[in-house]
């Protein structure tokens, strides 16, 4: 097979693995299980420990003892057993652990796919600036492709999906020692600090203001950035409760209507160029801010019926709002960082959004909505999307007040060729 044929196919994999339940699991606890907001936070919180700890964890693993692609392949199939074991747990306390267990396994895949992917182009003397985007455009194919599949089959609340996704894992695991080895590279020094190690000298930074505000605000940001994933197919899903809408396309097909989040990710990316080139990268990161206050307002006011146009628009503007923060936010870390610290500064920038964001992010959205917007089990669907945007609206302004960064035609050069 073709290396970028196959390579494609990993990324592919990637992340139908996570498509197949991360939209959906909201169902399957609130529908199905019938378990509180509160510990569900606790749930996607799993993912902010994991993205903390982990990936620099395994990526000492591939840099001084195991092959990446086999470190990469031993994970899927451990985290694939413990997704296997999801449908089997009947109380929230345990599902928790069984998900972190999954995680811990999962997240550090995810760079560890790029490191595989980087590796491989670069020994079979590939571009990767050119070559790698178009295999990566297939990993969210792939989450969408998993998304499609639960809902069509029926098991967007059901244990199926786990089914489905530790299959792809298992799948995917064993794929992978069929890949072109990567072998350690040893490029950690020997007599590098412990913290140099794990990448964590790049919180140095924290003692530069511009710098520390912007990672505090990524830190918020990646606080919103999770919401939609957790709670967005529960919000459609549960349209069924209210008789004109209960047979309606949205509830019938909530995962689908989710997946145009998805799809309008990979057609905003293409936008950016022309966006980093034209306002430059602070007034991207403040775009994209805005874009998460549309994004949750729409939702606060859409329905089934008349305001179906607001609940499809709201999953447009979401590749907006995700792909604008991540590529602008990685770009004035590239372009205001030392080439030292550059790499554990991007690893910072990650720690801060799908880490201590989706951390707190996931633990504190679970305890207001429990607390504020649940009655008797009913969840105030309309105040919980309008205080996410109020929430989103209050960054945006504090970002926009607070932040000072001057646009540098120069910075975006490399992107907008």
């Amino acid at each position: 097979m073709n290396i970028k044929f196959r390579l494609t196919l990993m990324s592919f994999l990637q992340f139908f693995v996570w498509g197949a339940w991360l939209i959906t699991v909201g169902n399957y606890w609130f529908g199905t299980k019938q378990w509180s907001g509160a510990e569900f936070g606790a749930i996607f919180s799993t993912l902010g420990i994991s993205s903390i700890i982990m990936p620099a964890i395994t990526g000492i693993i591939a840099d001084k003892w195991l092959n990446a692609e086999r470190l990469y392949g031993i994970l899927h199939i451990i985290g694939g057993l413990f997704i296997a074991y999801l449908p089997q747990v009947e109380d929230p306390s345990t599902f928790y652990w069984v998900i972190f267990g999954a995680m811990m396994c999962y997240m550090p895949t995810i760079s560890l796919s790029n490191s595989v992917a980087y590796t491989i182009l670069k020994n079979s003397d590939y571009d990767v600036i050119k070559v790698f985007p178009p295999i990566r455009v297939w990993g969210t194919v792939g989450f969408i492709v998993a998304m499609w599949i639960t809902n069509l089959t029926g098991n967007k609340a059901s244990v199926n999906m786990f089914y489905i996704s530790a299959f792809a894992a298992f799948v995917l695991g064993a794929y992978s020692f069929t890949l072109p080895q990567c072998k350690p590279q040893n490029l950690i020094d020997e007599d590098a600090t412990l913290t140099k190690k794990l990448g964590l000298d790049a919180f140095k930074l924290f003692g530069t203001y511009k710098m520390a505000l912007f990672f505090i605000f990524s830190m918020f940001l990646g606080g919103a950035l999770q919401l939609t994933n957790m709670y967005g197919d529960t919000y459609l899903s549960e349209f069924e409760k209210i008789p004109q809408y209960a047979n309606s396309f949205v509830v019938k097909y909530s995962t689908i209507i989710m997946s145009i989040s998805q799809i309008s990710e990979t057609l905003f990316i293409l936008a950016i160029p022309f966006f980093l080139k034209r306002f430059g990268i602070k007034q991207v990161m403040l775009i994209s801010m805005l874009a998460w206050v549309l994004r949750f307002g729409l939702f606060a006011y859409g329905d089934p019926a008349g305001g179906l146009w607001m609940i499809i628009l709201s999953c447009i503007v979401y590749g907006m709002a995700f792909d604008f923060f991540n590529i602008s936010g990685s770009l004035f870390v590239e372009t205001t960082t030392s080439s030292r610290m550059r790499s554990s500064a991007q690893g910072l920038f990650m720690m801060m959004t799908n880490g201590f964001g989706a951390f707190f992010g996931g633990l504190i959205s679970g305890k207001v909505i429990d607390t504020y917007y649940t009655v008797d089990g009913q969840r105030d669907w309309h105040g919980i999307w309008f205080a996410f945007a109020i929430y989103a609206l209050i960054i945006a302004i504090a970002f926009a007040i607070l932040f000072k960064h001057k646009h540098n035609p120069k910075d975006v050069e490399n992107i907008t060729h």
